[in-house]
């Protein structure tokens, strides 16, 4: 059976098409998350029918689904029975060690998408849609968030060798996962988490239930104007710049050098756009995601590196996060 060419043509419909439908492979991907697609499929493959069984689906829902994901790539059809593929089983399937994504998936399905249904009046406007957090859509919006971040803090500590640091600080951090996860890399390492609202509460819990809470310090405080501890040979700016502006964002920088040893290094970890001829498109995306949700900014990363550059950092790398964002990384002057 002939299933066309094996290369895309530059100049032809694919790339268009496959984006202008994209909606249909999130929402079915969402329904499938759902429908417990993955879970069902954890301790052994399946037909439609079988899936559909493990389910409750409908048969022909059970395939479509299936179907869908197969062509997607995250799940493998072999002569008629659908596997999980080691991405969805790790990620999607309830199981093991890694971070369970499904509360993510259950925010951009039940609070982000209906945002995007507006999205022509905010490209015209430039303003947020108005975000309701009524009832549940708080908890889901919160789980949702914090399990991204989650995610964004396991691949920041799979990539960036934290044990060769003593005091860390995660300055204006949104969530305690990334002190967790360093500490968890550098069992020596002691840090500090200075941010400010409920940002604080959730951090405490989160670094007790990971087992490090007796080896950070929580700090309630204005990482833009408060006083800031120092001394840290680490100091981590983690999706903090999207959240501020620019003059805030440069204060921001100057306070984290303040709050460093001579030697020391920051990550400032977040999406960024591009100034070269390819964009990475999650971080594009993001840019879309941040404004029609609550109006926060993507900044160029040589925005972001000129407010280093002035508050006595010297960006030396930055590092692309597999499914999260970038961490640039400089060194204290």
């Amino acid at each position: 059976m002939s299933h066309g060419p094996d290369h895309t043509d530059p100049a032809g419909p694919d790339g268009i098409v496959s984006v202008a439908t994209g909606y249909m492979s999130a929402k079915q991907l969402f329904a499938a998350s759902e429908a417990g697609v993955f879970a069902a499929l954890s301790d052994a493959p399946a037909t439609a029918a079988g899936l559909a069984e493990r389910t409750g689906l409908p048969e022909q829902t059970a395939r479509i689904l299936a179907d869908s994901m197969a062509g997607l790539g995250l799940l493998v059809r072999t002569d008629g029975r659908y596997a999980n593929t080691p991405s969805t089983q790790r990620y999607l399937a309830g199981g093991g060690d890694d971070v369970d994504l499904r509360p993510f998936l259950a925010f951009l399905d039940s609070v982000s998408y209906g945002h995007w249904l507006g999205f022509g009046d905010t490209v015209r406007t430039a303003r947020p849609a108005p975000l309701d957090l009524d009832g549940d859509r708080m908890g889901t919006f919160l789980s949702g968030v914090m399990t991204y971040n989650a995610l964004h803090a396991r691949m920041l500590a799979e990539h960036y060798d934290f044990s060769r640091h003593q005091r860390l600080l995660d300055l204006g951090g949104l969530s305690g996962s990334f002190l967790a996860e360093a500490l968890r890399t550098a069992p020596r390492a002691r840090g500090v988490f200075f941010s400010g609202g409920q940002l604080v509460e959730h951090a405490r819990t989160t670094l007790a239930d990971a087992g490090v809470g007796d080896r950070v310090e929580i700090v309630e405080g204005d990482p833009v104007a408060g006083e800031v501890p120092s001394g840290f040979d680490l100091v981590l700016l983690e999706h903090v710049a999207h959240r501020f502006d620019a003059e805030r964002n440069r204060r921001i920088a100057e306070r984290a050098r303040q709050a460093a040893a001579p030697g020391a290094t920051l990550l400032l970890l977040d999406f960024f756009l591009d100034s070269e001829a390819r964009q990475r498109s999650i971080d594009a995306l993001h840019a879309g995601e941040y404004l029609v949700i609550d109006g926060t900014v993507v900044y160029p990363e040589d925005e972001v590196r000129g407010w280093l550059r002035a508050a006595g950092w010297e960006p030396v790398e930055t590092r692309a996060l597999p499914g999260s964002p970038r961490v640039l990384i400089a060194e204290a002057r």
